[in-house]
């Protein structure tokens, strides 16, 4: 029996017509990337090709890579398998990938999200035989509120914060999700302080994106500067003896998993806000249904939960272990290098 033109095996998603992988997550030669974050973007790989805003991005967490940045819908062909790249909408520079060989076509969408964010170029639906798709939130419960809300609430409550004189700390991913705050907060309450992790990759996708003003938090940093203003930090500075000098704080976490019940409380965070760079249960089904595939792997997520819901809507559905995590419920930094950040910053 002929292999399909895409296929699993322990180095990640092969096309063996063309000898190259997409994400892969052992070192191979030929490597085709969606985005940046660290379960999609690894080092070790021989060549890179992406798409050409996530260049900077993949350099600056990887270092000297040879790689190569195309435009979206532009089509690379490889022994005669066309690839592209096509808006994801999931972070600055995501992109899902298109496979087409003797009128065979394959999409593997990486992470993604259908809500504009104005970040990055909306997700493009793209019609195709069989789709490989995430389902970090594919539950019927997972349902997002129209970011323009959550922005409203995160205004409100950094208002309310400054008003009686403290520190606004809101913890997000370093790469995209904080970016997005930038982009959509109301930049004329306040301050506005980042960590050195994600100072270090907004300074890259400036170069790429237009955002409000931020000060890096240094070692001469007043603790007087800090009462009123908005800080901007990775995950895992929470709890840290870094956020000490910004007493009187309230923090906050921005996050898909803020919709389960004592999310927060677990986390010891004071306020959560439901903002995910991922589809929720209704923006997975309509992609699907849109792409118009017959054949659906489900990857990283509720993988058994809804291959079995698409099984029962007529989809020939299955699913797929990799070494993708998608938005992580333990709110991983991303590799971002926290820890000697954090302590360069006391």
């Amino acid at each position: 029996m002929a292999k399909p033109l895409l296929y699993f095996n322990d180095r990640g998603i092969y096309c063996e017509k063309a000898d190259v992988y997409l994400d892969p997550w052992q070192p191979v030669k030929n490597a085709i990337i969606t985005h940046g974050h660290a379960d999609h973007s690894r080092s070790g790989h021989q060549n890179y090709l992406t798409h050409h805003k996530n260049v900077s991005i993949i350099k600056h967490r990887l270092g000297n890579i040879k790689v190569q940045g195309i435009e979206w819908g532009e089509s690379t062909i490889i022994n005669g398998v066309k690839f592209s790249f096509h808006p994801a909408g999931h972070i600055i520079g995501s992109s899902q990938i298109r496979v087409e060989y003797k009128n065979e076509v394959w999409v593997f969408t990486g992470d993604y999200k259908t809500e504009h964010d104005n970040t990055c170029q909306p997700y493009e639906n793209i019609k195709c035989h069989s789709m490989i798709t995430e389902c970090t939130f594919g539950l019927p419960a997972f349902k997002w509120a129209p970011q323009t809300e959550v922005f409203n609430d995160i205004n409100t409550w950094w208002k309310d914060n400054k008003k009686e004189g403290k520190t606004s700390i809101i913890f997000a991913y370093s790469l995209g999700k904080a970016q997005r705050i930038l982009k959509n907060i109301d930049a004329s309450i306040g301050e506005i302080y980042t960590h050195g992790a994600i100072e270090n990759m907004t300074e890259v996708t400036r170069q790429l994106l237009e955002l409000p003003p931020t000060e890096r938090i240094t070692k001469e940093t007043k603790k007087s500067d800090f009462p009123g203003s908005l800080v901007i930090a990775p995950p895992s500075a929470h709890g840290t003896s870094w956020i000490r000098k910004m007493v009187p704080y309230v923090t906050a976490s921005t996050s898909g998993w803020m919709a389960f019940r004592g999310a927060r409380r677990r986390r010891a965070i004071d306020k959560g806000f439901v903002l995910s760079d991922h589809c929720d249960w209704d923006g997975l089904l309509s992609s699907i249904k849109s792409s118009e595939a017959e054949n659906i792997i489900c990857t990283h997520g509720y993988t058994d939960i809804f291959s079995k819901y698409l099984n029962s809507i007529g989809y020939n559905a299955s699913t797929q272990k990799t070494a993708y995590t998608g938005e992580e419920i333990s709110e991983s930094s991303e590799n971002d290098n926290t820890d000697s950040v954090t302590k360069n910053n006391l």
